[in-house]
C-alpha cells in the first residue's frame, strides 16, 4: 500500500477566505472600531464639505462645522478606549491586538486638538491645511479599520500527527516546497483529494 504524504504547514498570511468568527470579546472593539472609524470618516468628509460651503459664501455653514467638529472630536474621543481594547486582545487571554489603532487614535485626537484651536483662532490657511491632513488620516484610518480581521488568527490545534522532520534541504521549513516521500516506496505516492 502507497504511503500519501501529509500536506505542508504553509505559514499563516492573508488569504482570500473570510475570518473565521472569533469570540465575541475578540469581535466586538474591532466591530467597535469599524464603526468610531466610519463615523469620524464620515464627519470628517461633512466638515471639508460644510468648510467648502462657507468658503463659497453661504455663512450659515460655518455653525454646522463647528457643531460637526463637536461631534467628531467626541468620537475620536470614544475611540481611544476602543482602540486600546483591540490591542488589549477584547479580553481573549494571550491575543493581542496590533498597536496600530491605538497610535492612530492619538495622533488623530492631537491632530483634532491642533485643528479646533486653528480654527478658533481664525488661522485660516493652517486651518485648511491641517483639515486636509485630518480627513486624509481619517479616511486611511477607515480602510485599515476595515481591513483588519474581526478575528484574529487563532492557533492551529495539534489533532493531526505532527508533520515530518526537517531534512538538510529544507523541506518542512514553510517555504513553500512540497515534502520528499520517506520509506521504502518513495517513488509510489498516492494522491488523494
Amino acid at each position: 500500500m502507497a504511503r500519501t504524504p501529509r500536506p505542508p504547514s504553509f505559514p499563516r498570511g492573508r488569504s482570500s477566505a473570510p475570518s473565521p468568527a472569533g469570540p465575541p470579546a475578540v469581535r466586538l472593539p474591532r466591530l467597535l472600531l469599524r464603526a468610531t472609524a466610519t463615523g469620524a470618516g464620515v464627519l470628517g468628509l461633512a466638515q471639508a464639505a460644510l468648510a467648502g460651503s462657507f468658503l463659497n459664501g453661504h455663512y450659515e455653514a460655518l455653525l454646522a462645522h463647528e457643531t460637526t467638529a463637536t461631534a467628531l472630536g467626541g468620537l475620536l474621543l470614544l475611540q481611544l478606549p476602543v482602540a486600546a481594547l483591540v490591542r488589549r486582545g477584547g479580553g481573549a487571554a494571550g491575543v493581542r491586538g496590533p498597536w496600530w489603532p491605538l497610535g492612530a487614535a492619538v495622533l488623530l485626537l492631537a491632530a483634532f486638538g491642533a485643528q479646533s484651536g486653528t480654527g478658533y483662532e481664525r488661522a485660516v490657511g493652517v486651518h485648511v491645511t491641517l483639515g486636509v491632513l485630518l480627513v486624509s488620516g481619517l479616511l486611511f484610518g477607515l480602510v485599515g479599520a476595515w481591513r483588519l480581521p474581526l478575528a484574529p488568527p487563532s492557533p492551529v490545534p495539534d489533532a493531526a500527527p505532527a508533520a515530518p522532520a526537517a531534512t538538510e534541504d529544507g523541506d518542512g521549513d514553510g517555504s513553500g516546497r512540497l515534502p520528499r516521500p520517506a520509506g521504502g516506496d518513495a517513488d509510489a505516492v498516492e494522491v488523494t483529494p
